[in-house]
């Protein structure tokens, strides 16, 4: 068994927060809320950052990212910093909610997904100006990717029915926690199968010793049918803590130790 700790969507959510904007004065289009549909070639570095003003490509040709939400933020948020933690729990929230109606996945299946979402608001100067808007865009890949895969024409629905194995995550290393993700197609040794619901919005944050226990014990046996019973096996977990919680996320991942 393998005590994992990861980051995940959640995390997103609030990582963006943290990171630096791009130095550019406000112009008059970041002033105003992107188009919804564009398609953009984004990197892992360009979603580490709270603003962005990539250029718009055509979604026939490659790309990295589409904006599927775009809008004013609420009023309640006129006045806030530009840090503001109450902001990014708002993004989460929206965002994520999004994300599943737009790819047509339920809770379990957009944390096994190879694909994820990052939010961007006004650069820093437009902020200062007044701009206050958010945009969601579906990125081809997470938070321990190393560089994302290409987006089809468009991504809406892209997880409905059984999504193929280009779209779903699996891991590459001896351990889940020092494992690099990559798409089920790429050759890996673990992955994710299944996750469990540690409790639902009205829920308290039971702490992470119960988390984790609750976590490895539900794995154990869950990841123990996916692989039919056999007499041995191996499985790893991805279990989240409180910061997470209060960004939304109830849920864990659970990871079975196969090539397949």
């Amino acid at each position: 068994m393998h005590r994992v700790r990861l980051a995940v969507l959640a995390l997103a959510a609030i990582a963006v927060l943290t990171g630096c904007s791009d130095g550019n004065a406000a112009s008059a289009a970041d002033k105003k809320a992107p188009a919804l549909g564009a398609c953009r070639v984004l990197s892992p570095g360009d979603v580490a950052k709270p603003a962005n003003s990539s250029p718009v490509v055509g979604c026939a040709k490659p790309h990295t990212a589409e904006t599927y939400a775009v809008g004013d933020l609420p009023g309640a948020y006129d006045d806030v910093e530009y840090d503001d933690q109450e902001l990014g729990a708002w993004a989460y929230r929206t965002c994520s909610q999004g994300f599943k109606k737009f790819l047509g996945a339920d809770d379990s299946l957009v944390m096994r997904t190879v694909v994820s979402w990052a939010w961007f608001r006004p650069s820093e100067e437009a902020w200062d100006d007044g701009a206050r808007w958010y945009r969601c865009d579906v990125v081809g890949g997470g938070e321990q990717s190393r560089k994302y895969v290409r987006l089809p024409a468009s991504s809406k629905g892209l997880l409905l029915g059984r999504p193929k194995d280009s779209w779903l995550v699996c891991a590459e290393g001896d351990t889940v926690s020092g494992s690099v993700k990559v798409p089920c197609t790429d050759s890996h040794n673990w992955r994710a199968v299944t996750t469990i619901a540690l409790g639902d919005a009205k829920t308290k944050y039971p702490g992470d010793r119960l988390a984790e226990v609750k976590t490895r014990d539900f794995c154990s046996k869950s990841v123990g049918a996916w692989l039919n019973y056999p007499v041995d096996y191996d499985f790893g977990y991805t279990w989240f803590h409180e910061a997470e919680w209060n960004a939304g996320n109830r849920r864990s991942v659970c990871w079975a130790k196969t090539p397949e």
